[in-house]
């Protein structure tokens, strides 16, 4: 799903048989929706995660768990923001008979993770890495040095058919593969030093709604939602 503000995509992931299910990266904005969808399909939502404290929407977590009961809300331990549940590297979220494993992706922000199916067909990366891209590392603690060594070393090492559903996109597209990533991402195809003069000279404008959806993601899960 997708919300066209800030770009976001938001995956529902679910098991037909016990129809648990999984909700990654919610958006303020559309949680009405998403809690819509999750009831005419008739799944029972565990929990609302996010691959990190985002910077350029609210998350939609608090207001999924006030709108379907028994739902927990989700985070890294290390992005400091509160939660129902706080994970880290090697963790699995179980629902139904699948799971995600998390994989910690820092270098965008320190506590950024990358989430894979346990049959390691997709990868859900959050801001790490996009299509052709990844997230930019020059506010909330990033670290391009970092980011590099998470990427080839958390994401690339994946089966190069796996599947890579990215946090965000801003040309129109969905869909990505490990092995078109590691090949043709014009950044994280090159040398780690390259990068960095890359990543430290982007210049990029600060996210119109930063601060606003830090303060209020730090809450993650929890903030009151509004009225």
């Amino acid at each position: 799903m997708f919300e066209p503000k800030s770009c976001t995509y938001t995956y529902l992931l679910g098991d037909r048989e016990s129809r648990e299910a999984v909700l990654i990266d919610p958006v303020l904005e559309t949680a009405h929706r998403d809690a819509h969808l999750i009831k005419e399909l008739g799944l029972r939502l565990l929990y609302a995660v996010n691959t990190h404290c985002h910077a350029d929407h609210i998350t939609g977590s608090g207001v999924l768990r006030s709108l379907l009961p028994g739902c927990r809300s989700v985070i890294s331990r290390l992005s400091g923001a509160q939660a129902d549940l706080h994970i880290g590297e090697g963790d699995f979220i179980r629902f139904g008979r699948f799971a995600l494993e998390t994989r910690a992706s820092p270098g965008h922000t320190p506590g950024c993770v990358t989430f894979v199916l346990n049959d390691q067909s997709m990868a859900f990366t959050g801001d790490a890495l996009l299509i052709r891209g990844c997230g930019r590392t020059d506010f909330q603690q990033g670290c391009a040095k970092t980011l590099y060594h998470s990427v080839h070393e958390k994401i690339f090492t994946l089966p190069g058919n796996c599947l890579i559903y990215p946090a965000h996109d801003y040309h129109g597209l969905t869909v990505s593969t490990v092995e078109e990533e590691r090949t043709l991402n014009p950044r994280l195809t090159l040398s780690c030093e390259e990068f960095i003069k890359v990543m430290d000279n982007l210049n990029l404008p600060k996210p119109q709604q930063i601060d606003i959806a830090v303060p209020a993601n730090m809450r993650c899960g929890v903030q009151t939602p509004p009225s």
